[in-house]
């Protein structure tokens, strides 16, 4: 006979995950093997509350396995709000893979879980815990850092734009945000945006993410999933949960004399080839030696 789950701590393995199940919530232990999505490995451990759930199904899956699927409610996870159905199968952390031998046991535990599932619909605020701060990773054009309170960009001299050159690296607190644009870097064209908490209504359509100063894109091994979702969900879930916009005064850190100068050995050339004028060059190279 099957364990009831009115006892604490029932546990079932599966593929690359453990499900233990609670009164209240499904804690999910990721595996850190060899053959284990990356994502998963960052995840490490999520803790699901059963508010958070509105169905849990039983499927057949490939090469004698069966697939054990619970449905978050839209609205309720930070990290599925922020891949928007980007995910591949394989990396969906809902999803635990068992051996075809394993049916009973797991259908089991989906008849004990879909009564205690009362909650459907969106959910009005986020009920999955985000990934914690600080976070970052390097995109091609960049590299982004979130500290809980505010998004830095800070361009790399070899994959970033002249137009973001010119604007220069950027810091926006998460009370002047309204969301998040991710798209995978398993995609073409794959970027993470910054969306304003008031859009310009003059704006007719935002810049291509390479000219958009509010954008770090992605390429082969820039910004991988395993780390540029994580940071996603977890800029979402702070733009969410914060307070109405207040001014911010964000100071701008102290930069290496040499990372100065490599930064101004650029700007010379491109305002060599002609792509950035007189003005423009004197204006930055101005800014960059202010912050010596």
């Amino acid at each position: 006979m099957p364990p009831t789950m009115s006892r604490m701590g029932d546990v079932l393995a599966g593929f690359h995950a453990v499900w233990e199940f609670e009164s209240d919530s499904v804690l999910i232990r990721y595996e850190r093997g060899i053959r284990t999505p990356r994502l998963f490995q960052t995840l490490g451990a999520r803790r699901i509350p059963l508010t958070a759930l509105e169905d849990v199904t039983l499927a057949a899956g490939r090469r004698g396995t069966v697939v054990l699927r619970a449905e978050p409610r839209p609205g309720a996870d930070p990290l599925m709000d922020a891949a928007d159905g980007q995910l591949k199968e394989g990396c969906d952390p809902y999803r635990l893979v068992l051996p075809a031998e394993r049916e009973t046991l797991a259908e089991y535990y989906a008849d004990e879980l879909r009564p205690r599932l009362t909650e459907s619909g969106p959910a009005d605020r986020h009920l999955v815990a985000p990934p914690a701060a600080p976070l970052q990773f390097k995109a091609y054009d960049g590299k982004a850092s979130f500290d809980g309170s505010a998004v830095r960009f800070r361009w790399s001299w070899t994959g970033a734009s002249s137009a973001k050159w010119k604007a220069g690296d950027r810091s926006y607190p998460v009370a002047d945000l309204g969301g998040v644009e991710w798209r995978s870097p398993e995609l073409f064209e794959g970027h993470l945006r910054l969306l304003p908490r008031e859009p310009d209504a003059t704006a007719v359509r935002p810049p291509q993410p390479d000219q958009d100063p509010a954008a770090v894109v992605f390429g082969l091994g820039y910004g991988p999933v395993h780390e540029s979702l994580p940071f996603a969900a977890a800029v979402l879930a702070a733009v969410r949960s914060a307070s109405p916009p207040t001014p911010v005064t964000v100071p701008a850190p102290r930069r290496d004399p040499a990372d100065i100068a490599d930064r101004i050995r650029h700007l010379g050339e491109l305002h060599q080839a002609g792509l950035v004028t007189d003005e423009e060059f004197s204006v930055k190279k101005a800014q960059l030696l202010a912050e010596l």
